[in-house]
């Protein structure tokens, strides 16, 4: 029997790798993508030794088109075709106000937020067209909805564009068969926080949503009957 495939964007570390990790428990096949190599194999041996036939790391700047074509690629020639992808990817930097923004830091955020997410589905969504199948989930946040002063500039752009990119993948696919979600969480306690000017304190992280409930959210959406299409979520912790 055809196991089923998902592609984990980020994989390495925080909500993507736990996203990983919750479909490779499930039995499935997972593509991880990062830039990370080394990450990425981390992230496979926790996936344990029972995985590692169905676990495959593809290391990818996904920030560079080229590579990410490539990268989706070499995904269908060893795991065949895609049922999920996930964009978890996302990176901040920690000069972030209007204020104090360069172009570079602009461009750098832009870059892997957004573009990258663009590139991933690029790579992916015609074979699931021609399947007349697929789920695209992307990881945003909850300043693709409203902005917050903590994200930054660049950061809230590249979300907003990323729902906007959600959004008209429903409008023009799901007629064939494919759906998308944004999940729009409030903070995470990801190692993305440390590039905030100012770290929240462990008992703030304690309380905030964890990776594995992100992992949650996106098994839900991805195990779905193939009719329902979830457009977006949005989560906090208490």
């Amino acid at each position: 029997m055809q196991r089923s495939t998902a592609v984990v964007t980020g994989a390495g570390s925080g909500v993507g790798q736990a996203v990983a990790l919750k479909f490779a428990a499930a039995g499935w096949q997972v593509g991880l993508v990062g830039r990370r190599a080394a990450a990425l194999e981390e992230t496979a041996a926790l996936a344990g030794a029972g995985a590692r036939e169905r676990v495959a790391a593809f290391p990818c700047d996904i920030s560079a088109p080229d590579a990410v074509a490539a990268m989706g690629e070499q995904v269908s020639a060893r795991l065949g075709d895609v049922d999920v992808l996930v964009n978890a990817a996302g990176m901040n930097v920690r000069q972030r106000s209007l204020e104090a923004l360069s172009v570079e830091d602009w461009q750098l955020v832009l870059a892997t937020n957004l573009d990258g997410a663009y590139y991933c589905v690029r790579a992916f969504l015609p074979r699931m067209r021609e399947r007349g199948a697929g789920t695209i989930i992307n990881i945003n946040s909850d300043v693709g909805k409203l902005a917050r002063d903590v994200a930054g500039a660049a950061y809230v752009a590249s979300k907003f564009g990323l729902r906007g990119l959600t959004q008209q993948i429903n409008v023009e696919e799901r007629g064939r068969g494919i759906r998308a979600c944004s999940i729009l969480p409030r903070d995470i306690n990801t190692p993305l926080l440390d590039k905030r000017p100012q770290p929240p304190p462990a008992e703030a992280r304690a309380r905030m949503l964890q990776p594995e409930d992100l992992a949650d959210c996106v098994w839900l959406v991805a195990t779905l009957p193939p009719r329902v299409v979830l457009d977006e979520i949005s989560l906090s912790s208490r």
